[in-house]
């Protein structure tokens, strides 16, 4: 096998290793708490205040923005819940998906196998249903870090390759380019979580000068693009839903995209605050928590704007996706047939 083929084999197999603990710590956090956490949503969500709260902490708990506005979107295509409440809720969501970003931006290098382990041996030898979920959580929370770290040694050989080396410059000389490779990306391999630990491994390694390959104002265009492009999940959900459900998706979409625009007009005073509430040290070492600090800031900062332009919002989607008008020759018709 060639080193190219290699190396690209293992790039994948880091990611797909990656997206399947995901997935299944996702799954482990929603057996132990699935229902409890759509109680909280149905509940807590007459105020869009306490609404962005209750989005922001079922996600953070389920590990998935995707599950939590998939919840939302089959609450109002029910009837459960109003399209105000539900876009609330979608703005909360995009605050608490950040904390996998932030997971990610510790150093868990040397305790990987020993978390597999444990997590392994609670599953396999736990007689309650409950016990197993927490060591299924563990143990996939384990293989997750795991499969950074697969990523994070692949992309090492990967600085000096000319191609490489060419593309970061064309993404670092262009935030629009940057935008749209974070979009794209997200929408293939469908988890912008996903994306943005590809992101920050590959952040984290030096170039020539020993600072990051990449940079952060490099890596913020990226970073917003993967925030368009996780919409895409909400908007496949919605397809075969009522109107307001497809109403919810696409304030997703609407909140994302707005967002990213803002954010890319003013990119140098974004990366300027970014490095001030981050900690201070060699780019390669501290530039991991600059892109996860930037994604939670991104996301809070989007939804204080957001918040008290809900009714404005609501207008926005209603437009995009109108109710369907009466035929006025079939009215006609039905008219003069009476």
């Amino acid at each position: 096998m060639s080193e190219g083929l290699k190396i690209a084999f293992e790039l994948l197999g880091g990611l797909a290793l990656f997206i399947y603990s995901m997935n299944m710590m996702s799954q482990g956090l929603q057996n132990m708490a699935g229902e409890k956490m759509r109680y909280v949503l149905s509940v807590l969500t007459k105020n869009p205040v306490v609404g962005v709260l209750a989005g922001a902490l079922v996600t953070c708990v389920l590990q998935s923005s995707s599950a939590t506005t998939v919840m939302a979107i089959g609450f109002v295509s029910a009837g459960l819940m109003r399209l105000p409440q539900a876009i609330s809720i979608i703005f909360g969501a995009n605050i608490g998906t950040t904390m996998t970003a932030q997971l990610i931006a510790f150093k868990l290098s040397d305790y990987i196998w020993p978390i597999v382990f444990i997590g392994f041996m609670v599953y396999f030898f736990a007689k309650s249903d409950k016990l197993k979920n927490i060591g299924q959580t563990v143990f996939f929370f384990g293989l997750l870090f795991a499969g950074i770290e697969i990523m994070g040694s692949t992309m090492k050989p990967l600085v000096n390759a000319p191609i490489f080396t060419e593309l970061i410059a064309s993404v670092h000389d262009n935030p629009i380019l940057g935008l749209l490779l974070g979009t794209v990306m997200t929408v293939i391999v469908q988890s912008s979580s996903a994306t943005i630990a590809v992101l920050q491994n590959f952040a984290a390694q030096a170039g020539v000068d020993g600072n990051s390959i990449i940079g952060l104002q490099g890596a913020l265009p990226i970073l917003l693009g993967d925030n368009i492009g996780t919409t895409i999940t909400a908007l496949l959900a919605s397809i075969g839903q009522s109107k307001n459900a497809k109403r919810t998706a696409v304030a997703h979409s609407v909140f994302n995209i707005t967002g990213s625009i803002v954010f890319l007009c003013v990119l140098p005073l974004f990366a300027q605050f970014v490095m001030y509430i981050s900690p201070v040290g060699p780019e390669t070492a501290v530039i991991s928590r600059q892109i996860a600090n930037a994604h939670t800031s991104f996301n809070l900062i989007n939804t204080l704007l957001w918040l008290p332009l809900i009714p404005i919002m609501v207008k926005i989607v209603c437009f995009i996706v109108p109710d369907r008008k009466p035929d006025l020759s079939t009215e006609q018709v039905k008219s003069e047939a009476v």
